[in-house]
Formats: C-alpha cells, sequence, structure tokens
C-alpha cells in the first residue's frame, strides 16, 4: 500500500509524501503536549469504496494544545492506521491536505478534514482487497520544525468494498400455485483489478413484498454459489414484488436489490 503520510510541514501545513514509519519524538517536542479527541470519521458510518472512482470522506475532530504552543504554529489531520500502534503501522491513510482548525479557546480548537481512498482503478492507488475490514483512528500533529505527535486508539471504522445485488423473477406473469424461480448475484467491488466480482459463499434472503403493502417477508435464506450468483424457487401466491437482501459484513456492506413484480393470474 502507498502510505500517504509526512514528515515535513511547510508554512504550518503537513507536506504529504510516503512514510514508511512515523518518527520518534525527540525530546523537546514542541507538540508533545498535542493531544486529539472527538474524532469522527464519515459521520459515524462505513467508509464504501467501489472498484475505481475515488471517495473522499469528511471528518472531524479536537485538538487540545498548551497555551504556549500556537494553533499556527503546527498542522493536524486525522489518520486511518492498522497495525498494534500508531507509530508502527502496517498500514496508513491520511488526508491528501491537513485539516482546518478553529480556535473555540487559547487551548482548543475544533477542526475538519478530508481523507481520500483510491482503490486500483484511480491514478493512485491506496486500498487493495486485503485491506477491507476494520481500521483504527488516529490523528497526527506536525510543527514547522518536524517535531511530531502521533495519537492511536481513537476509535474503529470499517472500510468496505461496494455491494451490488440483483433479482429476477420469472416467469411472468404465472399463475396463482406454480413455481416462480428467482435468479440473481452477489457482486462487490475488487480493489485490485477495478473490476466487480461474484462475492462466494454468502447468505442472501429471498424476501416477498405483496401489492399495495411496504413490507417486505423473508422466505427463505439462499447461499451464492462459487461465481456470487443466487438461485431458488417458490410458490406464487400472490402479486407482488421478489428481492434478495444481503446483511452485509465487515468487509462488504449490506445492500438489497430492486423489487421485481410478478403478476400472478
Amino acid at each position: 500500500m502507498r502510505i500517504r503520510a509526512t514528515v515535513a510541514a511547510v508554512t504550518g501545513a503537513l507536506a504529504l509524501s510516503a512514510l514508511a514509519v512515523p518518527a520518534a519524538q525527540a525530546a523537546g517536542n514542541s507538540v508533545s503536549g498535542v493531544t486529539f479527541s472527538s474524532v469522527v470519521i464519515n459521520s459515524g458510518k462505513n467508509i464504501v469504496v467501489g472498484a475505481s472512482a475515488q471517495v473522499t470522506i469528511s471528518a472531524t475532530y479536537t485538538v487540545t494544545h498548551p497555551s504556549s504552543v500556537s494553533l499556527s504554529s503546527f498542522a493536524s489531520g486525522p489518520m486511518l492506521y492498522r497495525g498494534t500502534s500508531v507509530t508502527s503501522p502496517t498500514d496508513v491513510v491520511f488526508g491528501d491536505e491537513p485539516g482546518t482548525c478553529t480556535a473555540s479557546s487559547s487551548t482548543v480548537a475544533k477542526c475538519t478534514a478530508k481523507i481520500e481512498f483510491r482503490p486500483a482503478g484511480s491514478a493512485e492507488v491506496d486500498l487493495t482487497d486485503a485491506q477491507a475490514g476494520a481500521w483504527k483512528v488516529g490523528a497526527l500533529a506536525i510543527d514547522d520544525s518536524g517535531n511530531d505527535k502521533w495519537q492511536g486508539d481513537l476509535g474503529t471504522k470499517n472500510v468496505q468494498r461496494l455491494s451490488k445485488l440483483t433479482v429476477n423473477a420469472a416467469p411472468e406473469p404465472v399463475k396463482k400455485g406454480k413455481t416462480v424461480t428467482v435468479t440473481g448475484a452477489l457482486t462487490r467491488a475488487n480493489w485490485d483489478n477495478a473490476k466487480y466480482q461474484g462475492y462466494t459463499g454468502q447468505s442472501v434472503k429471498l424476501q416477498f413484498r405483496k401489492k399495495g403493502s411496504t413490507t417486505y417477508t423473508t422466505l427463505k435464506t439462499v447461499k451464492t454459489d462459487s461465481s456470487g450468483n443466487l438461485k431458488t424457487t417458490t410458490t406464487a401466491t400472490a402479486d407482488g414484488y421478489f428481492r434478495y437482501s444481503f446483511a452485509g459484513t465487515t468487509t462488504t456492506p449490506a445492500v438489497s436489490a430492486g423489487g421485481d413484480y410478478v403478476d400472478v393470474q
């Protein structure tokens, strides 16, 4: 993974460049007393990334700093990382630009930032399939001299591969009491090749909504095959809509197909 981070500050802004391991905090570090809190990534929602397009999410956070350290003397930003420690992560994603902070007192600032996520189809690549799932939340402060402060364990966030689900119920129309065959496919983004591929071995619910109703009822649970395909049969009882619904996993968001209407005669 290309780690986007910084070890240098230019006019108080994070200069985002490749960084393999965070620099150790030196004695006399002017930002060592800076702390982060109330970090909210993507309004608390999971981060869902498709096969090729860059996804940019927003973040908010609070910075507390010593009164002797001016807010304008350092830059800051949130991050997502994987690994046992924020100072020795296996993967890190930062925003391309530092956060924007507004002082609410002489020692506290409220900040906003953006973080970009890029799969294989984008100009720069941050994500691989293996990196889908749970990430930890952290933040970084860095001053004009390159002194830094890394803070981890500020929360967790799932970064997920966008999922798609289709459905087709046939025949249509169908006589009451006859068999309806319902097919479909569950696919998800492949961050390695910028395509969508079948999500195999997943439990998916077949649901039915009677004409005039707003509620779907689960008829049965079906598993996707080795290509992510779904196929099952049910009995035609009334006019209505069939759909498949997937509950989601840590790596893949929940998704429901649009209902396919069947006219029962």
